[in-house]
């Protein structure tokens, strides 16, 4: 995947070094620096800019710029410095905050996203990263600020045959001078490829669903093998030998034919019981014949989001070369509402052979992920499974988009989940689940029904997929919140956002590396 920002990771010598070359012909120069709670600055940044003192003074002065974090004061032409313009980035305490200085590292990702936006496309700059209070670890907070301005600057956008003037500028370029450069160099290098692992997901879910079918996914998905994963995809006939009636019924009224995508990362033990991540991907869903409104349909191109993530987990967890051993599988599939589509009433045999009513043919994704989660736990049998999903409407009324729901059987691994959320940002709300709510499924005439009706909907819907995995350590993320459309923030401009990527590569990486 390609980035539409450059980050090179000098040192503070060579960061001024650079800064002292004669600029580029049309490409003027912008020196970034960072100020903290009433336009304190780092030594580096105090030596730069001392020439420009008093003009930083009166401008922060007239505009009554204090260091607060996400402000920033420009300067066109600043006395003594080898820039066309300085900006000052605010790091400082705001209202809100507890400190001077970011707190997490979800802090630096944002303040990096923050940055380029402020440069701009095209733009050329050198930053020096010399925080007033520095981080605990510089190295790893100077990577995050790398992070954050790769994700900020991507742009989908090649579907548009008129592009903005902006958008035809290229890249931004940046030179990112740091305390201790080795190190930051090769935590830089290895959130490059977290970046591209977030943007091939967002790619996923950003794009139509007239271009990316069951098929097309498949394809993209098998690309991976040049990262040295295997890669093997179960066609319809593949499928039905192995009983997934389930799945299989979901796809049955479209034109496009359903697949199920086998992605393994051997990098641990040759013995050593394999994570599982299982993702929904249905690349369109109009309901079946329990038809959806016409109004917002079209965002229903996004409702593949959990196998976007799980691509994109393994991209990530495949270009570091992780010390553990871990498989992916993606249920793709399209529910159309067609002469041979799946009906209301139907009785479907799901590969685990539970039987199951289908009661609303839009509550499609769970009998989708049934016999994925089946299929992983006979072939593979991991230590633990985490499937994500944009599941159910329900979880938004529960939480909005700020946090993903977690669902889990096992205390230890929804723990860990929710600290890995923690440390990247991607946040996630524990719900209750138990006897109880697993009764409101019971089916009168199967073993169980697809939906439990309007109360606790995300809750009923995590019950019926736990039906699916007995005693295997499992957790279920909804993301329908969270997975596309989502707000704009610091780091995501785009509607598909890659939630989970960065989440379930950190769980392997604090967890399951050896």
């Amino acid at each position: 995947m390609s980035l539409n920002a450059k980050f090179e990771v000098l040192s503070f010598d060579e960061a001024e070094a650079a800064l002292g070359a004669p600029e580029e012909a049309g490409r003027p120069r912008t020196l970034v620096v960072f100020a903290g709670t009433d336009v304190a600055f780092g030594d580096r940044a105090k030596a730069a800019l001392k020439d420009a003192k008093a003009q930083i003074e009166r401008a922060a002065s007239a505009v009554k710029f204090k260091g607060k974090s996400g402000s920033s004061l420009e300067i066109l032409a600043p006395l003594g410095v080898p820039a066309s313009r300085l900006l000052v980035v605010g790091v400082g305490a705001g209202a809100a905050d507890d400190g001077d200085k970011p707190a997490r590292f979800e802090d630096y990702l944002a303040l990096g996203g923050q940055v380029a936006a402020k440069l701009g496309a095209g733009a050329s700059a050198v930053v020096l990263f010399d925080l007033p209070e520095a981080p605990a670890e510089p190295a790893t907070a100077a990577a995050q600020f790398a992070l954050g301005g790769w994700l900020r600057a991507y742009r989908f956008d090649q579907y548009k045959s008129k592009k903005k003037e902006e958008d035809k500028d290229g890249p931004v370029e940046v030179q990112l001078g740091v305390a201790d450069a080795e190190s930051a160099k090769a935590q830089a290098a290895e959130a490059a490829h977290t970046a591209e692992a977030v943007i091939l997901a967002r790619t996923l879910v950003n794009e139509p669903a007239n271009v990316l079918s069951p098929t097309e996914f498949a394809r993209r998905a098998s690309e991976l093998m040049k990262l040295g994963v295997e890669v093997e995809i179960l066609d319809e006939k593949a499928m039905a030998e192995l009983g997934m009636r389930a799945l299989l019924g979901v796809g049955q009224g479209s034109e496009n034919e359903s697949r199920l995508v086998v992605l393994r990362w051997n990098g641990g033990a040759a013995n050593a019981a394999p994570v599982a991540f299982v993702g929904k991907g249905v690349v369109f869903d109009t309901g079946g014949i329990s038809i959806k409104p016409a109004a917002g349909m079209e965002d229903m191109k996004g409702d593949m989001g959990g196998a976007a993530a799980v691509t994109g987990a393994l991209y990530a967890i495949a270009a570091r070369k992780a010390k553990a051993n871990v498989v992916g599988v993606l249920g793709i599939v399209e529910n159309m509402p067609d002469g041979k589509a799946q009906r209301p009433g139907d009785i479907v045999k799901s590969m685990s052979g539970q039987t199951i009513e289908v009661i609303n043919t839009d509550a499609e994704g769970r009998l989708v992920l049934a016999d994925a989660l089946t299929y992983v736990i006979e072939k593979h049998k991991p230590a633990a499974i985490v499937d994500l999903a944009t599941l159910t409407g329900a979880i938004l009324v529960a939480l909005g988009q700020e946090y993903a729901g977690l669902f889990s059987n096992n205390d230890e691994l929804a723990d860990r989940l929710a600290k890995a959320g923690t440390a990247t940002g991607e946040k996630l709300w524990r719900f209750p689940m138990g006897p109880v709510y697993d009764k409101l499924i019971d089916s009168k005439f199967a073993d169980m029904k697809n939906t439990g009706g309007r109360h606790a909907g995300s809750i009923t819907a995590a019950q019926f997929l736990q039906r699916f995995v007995g005693k295997t350590p499992w957790a279920h993320l909804d993301i329908a919140g969270t997975g596309m459309g989502s707000p704009a923030s610091d780091i995501n401009q785009s509607w598909g956002s890659g939630f989970g990527v960065r989440l379930l590569d950190r769980l392997v990486k604090d967890y399951y590396e050896g």
